[in-house]
C-alpha cells in the first residue's frame, strides 16, 4: 500500500488538477506490477507501472522499449528510475489470449496467431548486432539448469545423482549448440500471446524489458508452445510453416529446408520448456506464486513429444521418464 501512495503521489506531480482514479491492471512474474490511471476531466487513460528499485531496474525496460520501435509498444511518458515508476500509453485491455480464451474457434486463433507472426517478422527484420545482450551459452545453460534446481529438487524433493548429473550435462552437451549455433536475430523472449495486446491495426507488444540478440527459432517457439493454451500438432504445424514462409520472404536468415527449420525449433522447445519449468517452479517455491506450477504438466508434455523425436537427445528423454515419469499421453507428431 505504501508503494501504491507513493505512484499516486507521483502521477500527482506530473498531472496536477487532474483527478484520476487508480485500479489495479496486472502484475509479471517478477516484482513488477501495472495500474491503469484514469482521469476524471475526460476519461483518458495512462498505465503506470510500478517496479520496486531495490528489487529491479526500469532501464532494461526503457532502452528495449527504444531498440524495438518497430513494432508496437508503449510509448513512455515519463520515468524515474530512481523510484521506479513509468507512466505509459495504455495499449487497451484485452490481450491476446483473453481473446483466444473467449473464442475457442480455431479459425479465429489463426488470425490472431498470424497477426502475431507479422509482428514478429517486423520486429526480427529490424535486427542489429551489439544492441542486445547475446544469447550465449552461458545464459542458455544457466536458464535450463533452473530445472534441477528448482523443480527436481524443490517441486519433486529429489536430488540428482551423480550418474543423473552426468547425464543431464551429457543432454545439455548436445543441445545448447544447436541453439547457439541458429541465425541471430533480436529474440523477444516472452513472444507469447499474454503480452500481445488486442487492437486495431497492429497488435501491442509488452514485457520485452529481458530481450536479447539470439536463435532466430526461439520466439515463434514461445509463441506456439504456450503456457495457458495449447493446441494441436497440426494447427502449431501450419502456423510454423507460414512463419517460415513469411520469414524466408522478408529476407530473414531462416533455414533454407524447413525440416533442418524444424528440428531448430524443437531442440530450441527442449530448452525453453526445461527453463520454464524451473521459472514455474522457483516462483512457487521462492516467490509463493502458485498458479504458474498448475502448468508444469503441460511443459513435460511438451518434452515428451519433442524429446521422442530425436535420438540424440535420448538420454535427456530417459532421465526425464525416470524424474517425472512416463509420458502416458498417445503422440502424434511429425518429424521431417
Amino acid at each position: 500500500m505504501e508503494r501504491q501512495n507513493q505512484l499516486r503521489h507521483f502521477i500527482v506531480g506530473h498531472y496536477p488538477n487532474r483527478p484520476f482514479d487508480l485500479d489495479f491492471a496486472a502484475a509479471d512474474a517478477d516484482f513488477r506490477r501495472y495500474f491503469r490511471a484514469r482521469f476524471q476531466d475526460d476519461n483518458s487513460t495512462i498505465i503506470a507501472m510500478d517496479a520496486p528499485p531495490d528489487k529491479m531496474t526500469i532501464q532494461p525496460y526503457l532502452k528495449v522499449r527504444d531498440i524495438f520501435s518497430a513494432v508496437r509498444v508503449p510509448e513512455i511518458f515519463i520515468s524515474d528510475e530512481e523510484q521506479g515508476f513509468i507512466l505509459m500509453e495504455d495499449l487497451g485491455t484485452a490481450t491476446f489470449l483473453q481473446a483466444m480464451q473467449a473464442d475457442e474457434r480455431e479459425e479465429v486463433h489463426k488470425v490472431l496467431l498470424l497477426e502475431a507472426v507479422d509482428t514478429l517478422v517486423r520486429l526480427q527484420a529490424s535486427s542489429q548486432e551489439n544492441v542486445l545482450p547475446l544469447y550465449d551459452e552461458k545464459l542458455l545453460r544457466r536458464e535450463m539448469n533452473l530445472f534441477p534446481e528448482w523443480y527436481i529438487l524443490h517441486e519433486l524433493g529429489k536430488t540428482l545423482t551423480m550418474k543423473q548429473q552426468k547425464i543431464w550435462q551429457k543432454g545439455m552437451d548436445t543441445l545448447i549448440p544447436a541453439l547457439t549455433e541458429q541465425p541471430k536475430v533480436f529474440v523477444h523472449r516472452d513472444f507469447i500471446v499474454r503480452n500481445l495486446m488486442l487492437r486495431s491495426g497492429e497488435p501491442g507488444v509488452l514485457d520485452f524489458q529481458d530481450a536479447v540478440y539470439g536463435a532466430i527459432t526461439y520466439d515463434i517457439l514461445s509463441l506456439t508452445r504456450d503456457a495457458f493454451i495449447e493446441w494441436t500438432e497440426t494447427f502449431v504445424l501450419d502456423i510454423i510453416i507460414r512463419y517460415w514462409e513469411k520469414a524466408r520472404a522478408t529476407g530473414l536468415p531462416v533455414h533454407e529446408q524447413f525440416d533442418d527449420f524444424y528440428r531448430a525449433y524443437e531442440w530450441t522447445g527442449i530448452q525453453r520448456h526445461f527453463k520454464v519449468i524451473g521459472i514455474f517452479a522457483r516462483l512457487k517455491h521462492r516467490d509463493g506464486k502458485e498458479k504458474y506450477a498448475t502448468e508444469i504438466p503441460r511443459f513435460i508434455r511438451y518434452l515428451h513429444r519433442a524429446l521422442r523425436r530425436y535420438s540424440e537427445l535420448s538420454v535427456l528423454r530417459e532421465l526425464l521418464t525416470e524424474l517425472c515419469g512416463e509420458d502416458t499421453e498417445i503422440q502424434t507428431g511429425y518429424t521431417f
